[in-house]
């Protein structure tokens, strides 16, 4: 059973409106399911979308967002729970901590670095839970083919737990049945 998803995803709007929908879309999704929405704390980007979009549907939405960022950026987005913390290897350490599962928006390097880090977490059994990736307009295809490339040439194990599908429906439904 799932009680907290971390999502992970740009502070920036990109040009392709569909991953705004997406961000919408599984932010309301997240909060019908009453499962908590763990983020990067901010109203910036894709990550206000999802937020704005589990709260405006009722859901528990917690911020974890490092001290480094002005107050302003701090308290943007009034959450269920702001959880400060010192820096984006201690956010991403929480995050990874108090999550079942993680879901991945298109987004930047940021996004890449969250995604590794749980993908590296999940080869040294550090935590073994699974990561979706919501491939829109097939964002992710490429390093889905990298991925499959380490596996290929036996750098990285089968079982990292991760996956992806192009819906959010089926993303939240294979995170149900995933075990790691």
């Amino acid at each position: 059973m799932l009680h907290n998803i971390a999502v992970f995803c740009a502070s920036r709007i990109g040009s392709n409106p569909a991953y705004e929908e997406a961000a919408r879309q599984l932010g309301t999704h997240i909060a019908q399911q009453g499962i908590t929405l763990t983020y990067g704390g901010s109203n910036l980007g894709y990550m206000g979308i999802v937020s704005s979009a589990a709260l405006q549907a009722g859901g528990k939405v917690v911020g974890i967002i490092p001290k480094l960022f002005s107050p302003e950026v701090i308290y943007s987005q009034p959450g269920t729970e702001v959880v400060l913390v010192n820096s984006l290897a201690e956010r991403k350490e929480q995050m990874i901590a108090q999550c079942d599962a993680f879901i991945a928006l298109p987004g930047g390097v940021g996004t890449l670095d969250e995604i590794s880090e749980v993908l590296a977490s999940n080869q040294l059994k550090i935590c073994r839970k699974p990561m979706g990736l919501l491939n829109i307009d097939g964002y992710f295809d490429a390093l889905l083919q990298q991925i499959n490339r380490m596996r290929q040439d036996g750098l990285l194990r089968n079982d990292c737990c991760l996956f992806a599908t192009p819906t959010v429906e089926e993303l939240m439904e294979s995170l149900k049945c995933r075990t790691c």
